[in-house]
């Protein structure tokens, strides 16, 4: 006998899978933090092999060499952060009925294995000088590894929400055409800050960080515009342009939101939230520059710009949360309806 239905799936308030998504989603930012740091410190090369560790799983020394103890942490996290988002995905598939939600998951899946690759690629063709552009093969891959992490982060976020009780049992439902502007400028905020980031891994991976010692002006004459300029300076001046529109972008959403009348409170108060966190990276920015590039504020500047893109990410995912679930279902209601179909064809 055939079975075609699965009833221990259902799209129901899991409270266990989503403590447990939320976990994921939140681990995610140690995760970034020491790969910030290890990058911070120049430890990216701390064991010249992958995927162990001086050919060990323990090192000798990594607990008292501030370089090795940053990179083999990292290791040791990603490492914990691919059986989380194993788990997870399990999780979601064996327990939840909606279709997307699991794609989701398996998705997740992809990227922390890619990104593993591509972290081991990092290290392994770091001895391959490419001297056109001044560079190695393993930072190409580093720059890569640093862009795929927001993504990820942003793709846990969104498992974690979809399994919130709010997200599955909504207070409302809102049919206000103002939304939709917010919602589309939403998207805007994320891709400006998605291309600031991936700025930021190129500069900070080609050394750029101090091609611009001075800020907010660009020389130390007092100009806005750089007397020289080489690959570092542009893309240093590259990363402050895209501030300012992101700075726009920002305070445009902010306002937008508490202009809607139908948007809830919540949504209104993570604009001012938004806001906030936009003036302490600018405060985190400047002063890296200040400090001749300090470790812990660089840092602090890189997990500060993750929690932003994170941030406004989820504000544009729940904003969207309606019209997600509303073409899953109808999507769903296909699928089940043409696979129903090809059975009666063959009875």
């Amino acid at each position: 006998m055939r079975h075609t239905s699965r009833p221990f799936r259902t799209s129901a308030y899991k409270p266990g899978l989503a403590w447990f998504a939320t976990l994921g989603s939140a681990w995610v930012f140690a995760l970034v933090t020491l790969g910030a740091f290890t990058t911070s410190i120049g430890a990216g090369m701390a064991f010249p092999d992958w995927p162990l560790s001086n050919g060990s799983l323990n090192p000798d020394g990594w607990l008292s060499n501030l370089a090795m103890f940053a990179e083999h942490s990292h290791r040791l996290s990603a490492g914990l952060m691919s059986t989380i988002t194993l788990f997870l995905a399990a999780w979601l598939w064996r327990a939840e009925s909606r279709q997307w939600l699991r794609a989701l998951g398996c998705t997740a899946i992809a990227l922390i294995l890619i990104q593993a690759l591509v972290g081991g690629l990092r290290v392994l063709l770091e001895r391959h000088q490419i001297a056109m552009i001044e560079t190695s093969v393993g930072r190409l891959f580093a720059m890569l590894h640093a862009c795929l992490a927001q993504i990820f982060v942003c793709t846990l976020a969104a498992i974690a929400a979809a399994c919130s009780r709010s997200w599955i049992e909504p207070a409302r439902v809102s049919t206000d055409h103002t939304e939709n502007r917010v919602r589309t400028l939403g998207i805007v905020c994320c891709l400006l800050l998605l291309t600031q980031l991936a700025i930021a891994a190129v500069m900070r991976h080609s050394f750029a960080g101090l091609a611009i010692p001075t800020f907010p002006r660009s020389t130390t004459t007092g100009a806005w515009l750089p007397e020289v300029w080489n690959f570092r300076v542009a893309i240093q001046f590259a990363h402050r342009a895209m501030a300012l529109l992101i700075i726009l972008a920002i305070a445009w959403l902010a306002v937008s939101l508490l202009r809607a009348s139908e948007i809830a409170r919540g949504f209104k108060l993570s604009g001012f939230g938004l806001v906030g966190l936009l003036g302490l990276q600018i405060y985190l920015g400047a002063s890296v520059v200040w400090s001749g590039r300090n470790p812990y504020l660089a840092t602090a500047h890189v997990v500060v710009g993750t929690v932003m893109l994170s941030g406004t990410f989820l504000l544009t995912w729940w904003l969207h949360r309606d019209a997600i679930e509303t073409v899953a279902t109808k999507t769903s209601v296909v699928v089940n309806q043409q696979t129903h179909a090809g059975e009666l064809s063959h009875v």
